[in-house]
């Protein structure tokens, strides 16, 4: 009976530390020379850049204080939308005044209705049409309509 077990070249085995530092030192020099090109490449924007800082960032403020002013006047709680808010609160707040200077009146009407027989006769006379013994009511007729007489009114 054989138990050697075939196959067992195939395995693979893991790295060990030092293969991989190998492997690094090996290929150190290409990656130096990859990082030398970049640097070349991009030496030349990061010092304009460097340059330019100033600018840049007085552009940048300059944008984000147009945006934050767009924002201020035309945004969602801004200060057009506060304007209209304002109008509608002081035409609300004279309504409230008017209803309530309405209903002070129509109150001292019905008081007036409840306790003074002066003005109950005068509600009676003029919406009822009553009248004393003795008395006559004129009650005037509605004017007819009458056709124009020339049509040259109408246009």
């Amino acid at each position: 009976m054989d138990f050697r077990v075939n196959g067992l070249n195939n395995l693979r085995r893991f790295p060990s530390p030092q293969d991989g530092l190998r492997a690094m030192a090996e290929r150190a020099p290409q990656a130096e020379a990859l990082a030398a090109s970049w640097m070349s490449i991009l030496r030349p924007v990061f010092t304009r850049v460097y340059l330019l800082r100033r600018r840049l960032a007085t552009v940048a403020v300059a944008v984000l204080a147009g945006f934050l002013f767009v924002h201020v006047m035309f945004g969602a709680n801004g200060m057009v939308v506060y304007k209209q808010k304002r109008s509608e609160y002081e035409s609300l707040q004279k309504r409230i005044i008017l209803e309530q200077r309405e209903n002070e009146v129509y109150s001292r009407q019905v008081q007036g209705l409840q306790y003074d027989e002066k003005s109950i006769e005068k509600e009676a006379r003029e919406q009822l049409h009553y009248a004393r013994p003795g008395e006559l009511v004129y009650v005037p007729q509605p004017p007819v309509n009458t056709p124009a007489l020339s049509h040259s009114a109408k246009k």
